[in-house]
């Protein structure tokens, strides 16, 4: 490592650590949890364990993941990994789990180092790379709220370095290993089934397909993949405990969002409900949208279905598969495809976490960008990073969340300078109306909460919505950006 990714390193880890006084959410007792889950229990006792209502629900190589980490817990502190120590924080626990993170979010450094290796190691490719490693979505759903994305987004970034290194087949095996981790990639998955099939499998000869080669490649491909799968879910099936697993995986019985919306299209559906639902008198409020797992009901508009949002997120898709039916096909063209899946999985997919924006962030954060892109990049990330705000209600948090979503804003627009202007001056004027907008809106809801009287959902739903309004203004420039022609 040269000394610019050793400061960072270091500068990024102190910050880290300066936050692990903060709050902790109930992530944090999940992952507990499956400690002491793997750890104590037989691999046939994994998906049925419920005396927590924190049951395991992550792919088997996650499983794994914290069946690895649970040996060093139990040298480290045995209570941490007790089955029946439930809540148990101490001390030695909450830093044992804070370190976990903070290790291995290695992988997403050194998939990031590859990338800017592979770009060429430009100026703008290392303050890229700053950006996705320090960005606020890893510090405050990470190392404050509590979950392992750094190194599951550093799995991602190390497929698509692959990628562009033209290893399509063992980007296509590190994606499968992927998936098997975290079902959420799933978002992703068209994008890679598309890219792999039209770059990797379709063998062409003097501008015909060689049908024998293509086979191979396919067959080669389904190996890998079907390997990966079968090591990960192989010993459940053999046990007839798939059902199991995949109910755990798919909990449909979930409502269309979360208990804090997150800033989609359903966003502003919902939110147009609870306002027609206010109109039309208190006694229709009782029935109006809630925010609740397994309870989103509708008093005015039509009510969703999973099959619906299901559809829509196929169709959202269209634009980006298209991308991918290039002749001259690229590896940006590929990365470009990841970033609008996993967008339109986001802004319709079926109870989605606003956490998931961050699947949007990295592979977005890596592509060398025009600056129409730039520009859409700092709103998209603006937005979707002051999503996460509510994630930190304490009082404690309140400064280090402001400073670390403006500092990190203020970064995020220096890459937009071009040609002498500033990059204020490069944004649009609805965009930078736009962007000073969070300033009213961070006092509204952030310190003076209590002007909404009794709409105590108003505040959030306030966030909820304005920032689905730049994220979907993203999507739609990118789209435009990165197809062509919709």
């Amino acid at each position: 490592m040269d000394a610019t990714e050793i400061a960072l390193l270091v500068v990024g880890t102190s910050i880290k650590l300066l936050l692990w006084p903060a709050y902790h959410s109930t992530d944090f007792e999940v992952h507990r949890n499956w400690l002491a889950i793997t750890s104590s229990l037989p691999i046939s006792q994994w998906y049925f364990e419920n005396r927590s209502e924190w049951t395991l629900d992550y792919p088997p190589l996650f499983a794994w993941f914290e069946w690895t980490m649970s040996v060093v817990a139990r040298v480290w502190d045995p209570r941490i990994v007790d089955i029946d120590n439930l809540g148990y924080a101490s001390p030695p626990c909450v830093m044992f789990q804070r370190l976990s993170v903070l290790v291995s979010e290695l992988v997403l450094f050194m998939a990031l180092r590859r990338v800017v290796r592979i770009k060429g190691s430009t100026v703008q490719g290392r303050v890229s790379m700053a950006l996705v490693f320090l960005s606020p979505g890893f510090l405050f759903v990470d190392h404050v709220h509590f979950q392992y994305n750094g190194v599951l987004l550093g799995m991602l970034v190390y497929s698509i370095s692959l990628v562009m290194e033209g290893r399509d087949l063992l980007a296509g095996t590190v994606f499968a290993i992927l998936l098997c981790f975290k079902h959420i990639f799933m978002y992703i998955a068209p994008a890679y089934f598309v890219y792999l099939l039209r770059q990797y499998c379709a063998v062409y000869r003097n501008g015909s397909l060689d049908t024998r080669a293509s086979v191979v490649r396919v067959v080669k491909l389904g190996s890998m993949v079907a390997l990966v799968f079968a090591v990960s879910f192989g010993p459940f099936a053999m046990m007839g405990q798939m059902s199991q697993v995949l109910s755990r995986l798919f909990p449909f019985k979930r409502g269309l969002c979360h208990a804090f919306w997150a800033p989609n299209f359903w966003a502003l559906y919902v939110f147009a409900d609870r306002i027609l639902s206010i109109a039309m008198g208190a006694s229709q409020l009782a029935s109006s949208t809630r925010g609740l797992i397994g309870d989103t009901r509708f008093t005015v508009l039509p009510t969703i279905t999973p099959l619906f949002t299901f559809v829509a997120t196929l169709v959202a898709m269209a634009p980006a598969l298209t991308v991918l039916v290039r002749r001259n096909l690229k590896p940006e063209h590929f990365v470009q495809s990841v970033v609008l899946c996993a967008l339109a999985s986001f802004m319709f997919g079926w109870h989605v976490h606003e956490k998931a924006i961050i699947l949007v962030a990295v592979p977005l954060g890596v592509l060398a960008m025009s600056p129409r892109v730039l520009r859409m990049h700092a709103i998209l990330t603006t937005a979707g990073f002051y999503s996460l705000l509510p994630l930190l209600f304490g009082v404690q948090e309140l400064v280090p969340k402001m400073c670390v979503l403006g500092i990190w804003t203020l970064c995020s627009l220096w890459l937009l300078r071009a040609d002498g202007k500033s990059a204020w001056k490069c944004l649009s004027q609805r965009e930078r109306i736009y962007i000073t907008g969070f300033g009213p809106l961070f006092v509204a809801t952030e310190l003076v909460p209590c002007v909404f009287g009794r709409l105590e959902f108003l505040p959030l739903a306030l966030v909820s919505v304005y920032t689905s309004l730049g994220i979907i203004y993203a999507w739609i420039n990118l789209s435009f950006e990165f197809t062509g022609a919709i």
